[in-house]
């Protein structure tokens, strides 16, 4: 695989994916994520800043299944955060491929998630994640997400969204 063809590939996924979540096809999106994908979101910036012995802290740190289980709930009725269901627009930039093989791509991007409920509900979250897609059975998949929010404060009454 050459470097234009990792790009292409890598750009291709990542916006199939945000169509998804903006979708709400959740089950759709878990069938890209790898069984062992880790989707993990570290407080600040910097991993163990804050932590003893060189742990991290995170507002969540998932695998597939507290990601169905997350998914599962929200059509339970007892999902309250999303109740009436969010509106979201991902927004993906900045795409890099940082290393590639034919079996796995290292990827850094950008992203402007919106999320409006209700009347006034409205929250932005802007950061970069890093990932890494792996191909399983010849389709890639997520098999890691770091994301890393740009704020230092999160305004938002939750985060029971998808990044």
């Amino acid at each position: 695989m050459d470097e234009m063809r990792a790009q292409f590939e890598a750009e291709r996924f990542l916006y199939r994916e945000a169509k998804l979540l903006d979708e709400r096809r959740f089950e759709e999106w878990l069938d890209l994520l790898t069984d062992d994908v880790r989707y993990w979101m570290p407080v600040g910036n910097l991993e163990g800043a804050g932590a003893p012995d060189g742990q991290h802290l995170s507002y969540f740190e998932d695998n597939k299944q507290t990601l169905m289980l997350r998914i599962k709930r929200l059509g339970t009725g007892f999902a309250h955060a999303e109740d009436p269901p969010s509106r979201t627009r991902h927004l993906i930039s900045n795409i890099v491929v940082e290393a590639f093989t034919e079996a796995e791509l290292k990827v850094s991007a950008n992203f402007i998630v919106f999320r409006g409920r209700l009347e006034t509900e409205e929250d932005l979250f802007v950061g970069r994640r890093e990932d890494v897609l792996r191909k399983v059975d010849g389709q890639w998949k997520l098999a890691a997400r770091k994301i890393l929010l740009d704020h230092n404060v999160i305004g938002a009454k939750n985060l029971s969204l998808f990044f």
